[in-house]
């Protein structure tokens, strides 16, 4: 098993990394957490994959179990869906001194963190990860939310699990294209961070291959992560860094009502595009860009820009979480493994991405 610590603020807490960890889950929540009941949150498709196999590991420890099952899918990162999750927990009496177990991708992580923090003022939560894209980024850094019509994690918090179980054989049942959209975030890890894990990516021959390494790709990964977290845990700072490609991304996400693209889909273009902007201004390396070109066309990712309005796209960027002031923080790459963050004014903002 590998083990991660983080240690952001006041709070540490663990990352397991290992094939087959669910089957044990109930005894490793045992010894993370000392509730009775467990609110079980997922989508309805994780759950006629896994949740059986969760509910009866947890109750064969002693824990009480509670099912709250959501649609699948960016749009239950929603103010209606957070309602209804409240209102479950209500119903199954959940407590202070109970826990919340998310059971999913990105979007149950996000969504079933944030009810842990507001629901009566937080409760004790612990991430099981089933999507690349969480087990490699968004079960750790403590970011939890929902989205707003106007755009993506409008509202959050920060708040951090007690721990976060990794079970790498879950990637086995996860559709291709999700597959793919979570390499979309391992490779941002090596183009901010870490050049050699960036070539490795590309120098892979299979996917069997890629699978054999992934327990230490998603360590990998997470270390980068942890150490920006705990440098910047309310993301003022160095923690921008992570959202290399996500300002374009998360425009394109929306524009297409969060159907058309998924968001490791929705950054691929994002880092492609912003990287070949960058170049041609002299700022990137050169054949940067290609080497990124290179790496989506390998894992099966977009990275041309789709046909759409500039100018509404333009007003989604404006509206980002990372716009401060009169200013937009964009992060930009001074070649494969070194990035840094730019803050461009709003006036120039349409004329930086006039693509």
């Amino acid at each position: 098993m590998l083990t991660l610590d983080v240690n952001p603020g006041n709070k540490t807490y663990t990352v397991y990394i290992e094939k087959g960890l669910i089957c044990r889950l109930g005894s490793m929540l045992k010894n993370t957490v000392k509730a009775e009941k467990v609110a079980v949150i997922t989508d309805e498709n994780v759950n006629g994959l896994y949740g059986k196999q969760v509910l009866n590991s947890l109750e064969s420890e002693g824990f009480d179990t509670y099912l709250i099952v959501v649609d699948a899918g960016e749009r239950s990162k929603s103010s209606s869906t957070l309602m209804k999750v409240y209102k479950e927990l209500l119903d199954s009496k959940i407590t202070r001194w109970d826990c919340i177990l998310t059971l999913g991708g990105g979007v149950v992580g996000d969504l079933g963190g944030f009810a842990a923090a507001t629901f009566l003022r937080g409760i004790p939560y612990v991430q099981v990860p089933t999507s690349l894209i969480a087990q490699v980024d968004s079960s750790i850094g403590g970011k939890v939310g929902i989205d707003l019509p106007e755009g993506k994690n409008l509202i959050g918090s920060f708040y951090h699990p007690e721990a976060v179980f990794i079970d790498t054989n879950l990637l086995n049942t996860l559709d291709e294209r999700f597959f793919s959209d979570g390499m979309g975030e391992v490779i941002k890890y090596g183009c901010i961070k870490n050049r050699s894990l960036f070539e490795q990516l590309l120098n892979f021959k299979t996917k069997d291959e890629l699978l054999s390494n992934m327990e230490q790709i998603i360590l990998t990964c997470l270390n980068i992560k942890k150490e920006v977290v705990e440098q910047d845990e309310r993301d003022t700072g160095c923690r921008m860094i992570l959202n290399f490609g996500h300002t374009l991304g998360h425009a394109i996400e929306k524009y297409f009502d969060y159907i058309t693209y998924t968001h490791g889909e929705g950054v691929a273009i994002g880092m492609y595009q912003i990287t070949k902007k960058s170049e041609q201004m002299g700022i990137t390396e050169p054949g940067t860009s290609q080497l990124l070109k290179e790496a989506f066309l390998k894992y099966g990712l977009p990275y041309e820009l789709p046909q759409a309005n500039i100018n509404e796209l333009i007003n989604a960027i404006g509206t980002d979480k990372k716009s401060s002031g009169k200013y937009i923080n964009i992060v930009l790459l001074k070649s494969i493994g070194e990035c840094f963050v730019e803050k461009i004014s709003q006036n120039k903002v349409f004329e930086f991405f006039s693509f």
